[in-house]
């Protein structure tokens, strides 16, 4: 019981450290060094993309804490390739999205964009979405398929890369959550 408490511990305390080096870096770091958090007349002069921008905001950060958190109390391990969760994690949103936290730090980056009026952080927002895209298929999935075999495949067969289920999934039993 202690060794899984000291193992939860550490995966906290590592999870909040690469939660502010990752995503504080990629999602706040560098969009401010675009606008400066300084607003910009809205896009196209669309004074509702800053809502729109807003909103993609306020939703993006639980969500990103929420997947911290549960790679780290779940998952007993965090985000960062060098000290990967023991568990495949497929609650909470996970249930929905395969990986929530990247699409949330893409509407992060897209959310200060449209309220910023900043068409850079838009098209920094691309190059990260595209960076995502390219580090899951050739190394996250494969690692995941490799360390989680049927479990991993079930989970891929049933929920989807980027675009979230309407209903969460369940599961069939042979997943543990």
């Amino acid at each position: 019981m202690k060794q899984l408490s000291m193992r939860r511990v550490a995966a906290i305390a590592g999870s909040v450290v690469f939660l502010v080096l990752a995503p504080g870096t990629l999602a706040v770091y560098v969009p401010w060094t675009f606008t400066r958090w300084h607003v910009s007349p809205p896009l196209l002069g669309f004074l509702p993309f800053r809502v729109v921008g807003a909103v993609l905001i306020a939703l993006g950060l639980p969500v990103l804490l929420d997947s911290f958190a549960r790679f780290a109390i779940q998952g007993l391990g965090t985000p960062a390739p060098i000290a990967p969760p023991k568990h495949l994690v497929v609650t909470g949103l996970y249930r929905y999205v395969r990986n929530p936290m990247y699409v949330a730090v893409v509407s992060l980056i897209f959310g200060q964009g449209l309220l910023f009026g900043s068409v850079g952080v838009l098209e920094y927002g691309m190059v990260v979405w595209l960076g995502f895209h390219i580090f899951v298929l050739a190394y996250e999935e494969p690692t995941l398929r490799a360390e989680f075999g049927d479990e991993y495949k079930e989970f891929c067969a049933n929920v989807r890369r980027w675009l979230p289920r309407v209903k969460p999934w369940r599961g069939t039993g042979n997943v543990t959550k």
